[in-house]
C-alpha cells in the first residue's frame, strides 16, 4: 500500500469510515512498488491530462460525499458546485473511450453512453441523500449539466482548441455534431446552459423560485431539439418541397418514427446512438408540462394601478406599440424565409437566397428546418404574442414570453453563428458585403422576445386578472 493510500486509510479506519473509493482512486497511479510520483505516473503511462484532471475531480466528489456523513464535518459542499464538480468528468470519460478500441462501435457506444449517465445518476443520489426532500427536476437539471460539459468538450474539439476527445463519436456516433450548426449548438450547451444549470440547482436548495429560469431553458431546449432531429435526416435528398414539408411536419410532431422516409445528408448513416436523442428531446417537455403546472407567483400590485394599466389602449402604450410592431416584422420575415426555403419562383426570393443568406440552402438541412419551424411553430406564436399584448388580464404572457426567448435565443445563436462560421463552406456563408442587412434582422429576431418577456415582467400590471369591477385596494382593507 503507498505512503498516501495508507494515510488514507488510517485516517478513514479512525472516524470508523470505510474507505475502499479512497484507496482504489489513488491507487489508479500504481499501488505498492509500482506507485510513484504523480508526474512520473503521467510520463510513463502517457494518460491525457483530463483524464488525470477527472480522476482527481472524481476524487474531490467522493471525499464531499464522506464529509457529508461525517459528524466532525460541520459543513457540506453546495449541491451545486458537487454537480459541476461531476460533471468535469465527461472529458476524462470520453477520452477513455477514444482510446479503447472495444468502446468505439456503435452499440457499444450506445450502451457505454447509457451506462455513464447511470452513473452519473447514482452518484447525484447519493449527493443529496441527506436532504429531506428533493424535487425531480433536480435530477432532470444535473444529468443535462454532465451532457453540456460533453457538448463543450465537442465544440472546442471542433475549433481545435483541444483534440483526442470527439474522434470516435463522429465517427461512429453522431458524424452531424462536426458542422458549423453543431458546434455553435454545443457552445450554448456548454456554456448557457450549463451556467443555467447550476443557478437553478442553487435557487432549488436554497428555496428562491427558479420557475421562470425553468421555462427559460425549456423553451432553449425544446427548440434545440426539433431542429437538430429533423435536420439530421433532412439535406441533399429532400430538394422536393413538398416532401421536406411532409417530413418536417411528421418530425415535428413527435413522429421519430418516419426520420427515414426522407434521409439526408446524415440521414443514410444513422447510428444506433443517435437514438439517445428521444429521452433528451421528451424530458424539456415533461420539464416544461411540470413548470407550467405549478403556481406562479405574482408580484404585489395594488387594484388601482392594475385597473388603470388595463384601461389604456395599445396606441397609449408606446413600448407595447413598439414590441407589437417588431413582432409583426418577424412574422412577415419569418414568412419571406419559409418561402425562400420551400423554393418560391419569386424574383426576390431568388436573390434573397443566392445575394444575401446562401446558408439557407446548406445541404446539411438544419437552416431549411428552422425556417419551417419559425413558419408553423413561431408565427402562430407570435401571432398569440400580439393578441396578448393587445388584450387585458391575459396573465399567460408572463411565462410564454419566457419560454419563447429561450426558444428564439436558442435558434438564432446557432442560426447566425454557423452562417458565419469556418467550418460552413465558404459558399453558404454570409457575404462580406451583405452582412449588416442579413445579420441585423436575425439578431432582432431573438431580441424582439427577450425584450418583451423583460417587459411583461419588469410591469405585469396590463397582464394580471382583471380587477372585479368597483373593489379597490380600500375594499379589501374593510373586508
Amino acid at each position: 500500500m503507498s505512503s498516501s493510500s495508507a494515510l488514507f486509510h488510517h485516517r478513514s479506519k479512525a472516524n470508523g469510515r470505510h474507505s475502499f473509493p479512497f484507496n482504489y482512486l489513488i491507487s489508479f497511479g500504481g499501488s505498492g512498488e509500482d506507485a510513484g510520483p504523480w508526474h512520473a505516473s503521467f510520463h510513463s503511462r502517457s494518460p491525457c491530462l483530463a483524464g488525470n484532471i477527472s480522476t482527481w475531480t472524481f476524487f474531490l466528489f467522493l471525499s464531499f460525499l464522506s464529509c457529508s456523513n461525517n459528524t466532525l464535518c460541520t459543513m457540506r459542499p453546495p449541491v451545486e458546485l458537487s454537480v459541476f464538480l461531476l460533471s468535469l468528468l465527461a472529458p476524462g470519460v470520453l477520452y477513455a473511450m477514444n482510446n479503447t478500441p472495444a468502446l468505439q462501435e456503435p452499440l457499444p457506444i450506445l450502451g457505454m453512453g447509457m451506462v455513464v449517465l447511470g452513473s452519473v445518476l447514482l452518484l447525484l443520489l447519493l449527493t443529496v441523500r441527506h436532504k429531506m426532500k428533493v424535487d425531480p427536476l433536480f435530477y432532470v437539471f444535473a444529468e443535462f449539466s454532465f451532457t453540456c460539459m460533453v457538448g463543450l468538450t465537442n465544440a472546442l474539439e471542433q475549433d481545435g482548441f483541444i483534440s483526442g476527445f470527439m474522434g470516435f463519436y463522429l465517427k461512429k456516433g453522431e458524424p452531424h455534431l462536426s458542422t458549423a450548426y453543431a458546434v455553435m449548438m454545443s457552445y450554448w450547451e456548454g456554456v448557457f446552459h450549463l451556467v443555467l444549470f447550476h443557478y437553478i440547482i442553487h435557487c432549488m436548495f436554497k428555496g428562491k423560485s427558479y420557475r421562470s429560469l425553468g421555462l427559460l431553458w425549456a423553451g432553449s431546449s425544446i427548440a434545440h431539439q426539433i431542429v437538430l432531429i429533423p435536420g439530421v435526416v433532412i439535406g441533399e435528398s429532400c430538394r422536393n418541397q413538398h416532401s421536406c414539408l411532409l417530413c418536417v411536419m411528421l418530425l415535428e410532431t413527435i413522429s421519430v418514427y418516419h426520420v427515414r422516409m426522407c434521409a439526408g445528408k446524415y440521414g443514410s448513416n444513422i447510428r444506433p446512438v443517435f437514438w439517445r436523442n428521444v429521452p433528451f428531446f421528451l424530458l424539456p417537455f415533461w420539464v416544461a408540462s411540470v413548470l407550467f403546472s405549478r403556481h406562479r407567483e405574482m408580484p404585489v400590485v395594488t387594484a388601482d394601478k392594475i385597473v388603470a394599466e388595463q384601461k389604456k389602449g395599445l396606441l397609449s402604450r408606446p413600448v407595447d406599440l413598439l414590441l407589437s410592431l417588431l413582432l409583426m416584422g418577424s412574422m412577415a420575415f419569418s414568412v419571406f424565409r419559409g418561402f425562400v426555403v420551400l423554393d418560391c419562383p419569386l424574383d426576390v426570393c431568388f436573390t434573397y437566397i443566392y445575394q444575401y443568406e446562401p446558408y439557407l440552402k446548406d445541404p446539411v438541412g438544419f437552416p431549411r428546418v428552422m425556417m419551417l419551424v419559425y413558419l408553423f411553430y413561431a408565427l402562430p406564436l407570435l401571432t398569440v404574442l400580439i393578441y396578448g399584448l393587445k388584450t387585458p388580464g391575459c396573465s399567460w404572457m408572463l411565462d410564454w414570453t419566457i419560454f419563447f426567448a429561450g426558444a428564439m435565443a436558442q435558434t438564432q445563436w446557432c442560426h447566425i453563428g454557423a452562417s458565419l462560421h469556418s467550418r460552413t463552406p465558404f459558399t453558404y456563408r454570409v457575404p462580406a458585403d451583405k452582412w449588416w442587412p442579413v445579420i441585423t434582422p436575425n439578431v432582432l429576431l431573438a431580441a424582439v422576445p427577450a425584450l418583451l418577456a423583460l417587459r411583461c415582467h419588469t410591469n405585469p400590471a396590463f397582464f394580471m386578472k382583471p380587477v372585479p369591477k368597483g373593489q379597490t385596494d380600500n375594499e379589501k382593507k374593510k373586508k
